[in-house]
């Protein structure tokens, strides 16, 4: 872990000591967004992001409707054609689900519903969501609908994804799965802790967007329903707005931590486990302590800014 401009090698010893003691390899960048410090850790690796995706296309949703091009009251319906099924929310419906364009990207981020995210993605457009993430410093980030993102893994794997998927992974051995595309993040889409950070970063500066746009993310993000990772490493004082992901053998969670006293950090941590699934309390649990260690540290660190400087930015 190192943090800049004072770097120091031994600083890396508590998370690489926290992620041994978790049985996780891990990875970690935070910033403070107000000034020019960041912790790494290796921060410039490719990582698998999971629904971290799901961020770039609510800055999407949100841009178009700060400029008047999506209307946030309309209504949409999400059938069959969106859902994977087995999912959260909407993906798990038996029947349609008509919701407002607002709505969708509120389902899609407090609770990660993939049948919702598809959904927004057919009224955005993947065009759109693909050239923000290139104008946001992520051009290997992953977009697309989840069923076109999912077929070569059914198709790597000799699955029908029109039969019983679960039944047919039964049958796939973890070897097969942990070599897939998918999951390496040299050969597939991807992105790097620090380019998810200056993400947040641009968006928590009003950077990214409208500031109309921007302000409706941030919103959004807070209300994400998951509290045992990230969240669970701060405590009550400290507003947490985040996006968790999960894959085979993959977690990782990235926000924005505001403390009473003003501070404001952008932080990301990415871990692959040995197990493939199920739960894994260590590595949830490692999550929030990895993001308060880095946040601290630069908390601690010597400020680059001076308080005139910040109420400035």
């Amino acid at each position: 872990m190192t943090a800049h401009p004072s770097a120091t090698d031994e600083a890396a010893a508590p998370l690489r000591s926290m992620f041994e003691e978790a049985g996780v390899d891990g990875f970690v960048h935070a910033r403070d967004i107000d000034g020019d410090r960041e912790v790494a850790y290796r921060a410039d690796a490719p990582v698998t992001v999971a629904s971290l995706r799901k961020i770039p296309v609510a800055l999407a949703y949100a841009r178009q409707a700060a400029t008047g091009v999506l209307d946030r009251a309309a209504r949409h319906t999400i059938t069959a054609a969106n859902r994977e099924g087995g999912g959260i929310g909407t993906d798990s419906c038996l029947h349609d689900v008509t919701l407002s364009t607002r709505d969708l990207a509120f389902f899609m981020l407090s609770m990660s519903d993939n049948a919702a995210t598809d959904k927004l993605m057919e009224i955005l457009g993947v065009d759109e969501v693909r050239a923000l993430v290139a104008e946001l410093g992520c051009p290997r980030m992953p977009v697309g609908r989840y069923r076109d993102l999912w077929d070569p893994v059914w198709e790597e794997l000799g699955i029908d994804p029109h039969g019983d998927v679960d039944a047919q992974l039964d049958r796939v051995s973890e070897d097969r799965i942990r070599g897939l595309a998918m999951l390496d993040p040299t050969r597939s889409a991807s992105s790097t802790p620090r380019e998810i950070t200056s993400l947040l970063t641009a968006i928590w500066r009003d950077q990214a967007g409208p500031a109309e746009a921007c302000a409706e993310v941030r919103d959004l993000m807070s209300r994400q329903l998951s509290q045992h990772r990230l969240l669970a490493g701060f405590d009550d004082d400290v507003r947490v707005a985040a996006k968790n992901g999960a894959l085979w053998g993959v977690l990782n969670e990235a926000g924005v931590v505001e403390y009473p006293d003003g501070g404001r950090y952008a932080v990301a941590v990415f871990l692959r486990t040995r197990a493939l699934s199920g739960r894994h309390p260590a590595a949830d649990a490692v999550i929030g302590h990895a993001a308060r260690a880095a946040v601290d540290q630069l908390r601690q660190a010597p400020p680059t800014t001076t308080p005139q400087e910040k109420a400035c930015r």
